[in-house]
């Protein structure tokens, strides 16, 4: 129904800034609500910060509240995760996911689909 793909990870130093970008494969973006998920190494999938079908409702975690920023453009067929003020314990593979819903979410499974990921590393 929806492939997504995830780009824009790599290496950056503490206090750098860093734009993910989620592309999207369906003729029907605007009913998917989108969120992103982050998992460090040995750890599980926890969620970072979802959006609304049109944009107007967005929730993230309470570590990267006021740092990260979640948009997307449905023209476009895209959501990004703007990320500043990154922090070591922000190193992860970044994952976006899309559910068919009016509503967000904040759990792993409350999603359908999802991307490959992409690594994202802050060094101190």
């Amino acid at each position: 129904q929806v492939q997504l793909v995830e780009s824009g990870g790599g290496l950056v130093q503490a206090g750098d800034s860093l734009r993910l970008s989620c592309t999207a494969s369906t003729r029907t973006f605007s009913n998917y609500v989108v969120g992103w998920f982050r998992q460090a190494p040995g750890k599980e999938r926890t969620f970072v910060a979802t959006i609304s079908r049109l944009g107007g409702t967005t929730y993230y975690t309470e570590s990267v509240k006021g740092r990260f920023t979640i948009s997307r453009d449905n023209a476009k067929n895209t959501v990004d995760l703007q990320m500043t003020s990154l922090k070591p314990e922000d190193t992860a593979v970044y994952y976006c996911a899309a559910r068919v819903s009016s509503l967000t979410s904040q759990y792993v499974t409350s999603y359908d689909y999802w991307g490959q990921g992409t690594q994202v590393t802050v060094s101190s």
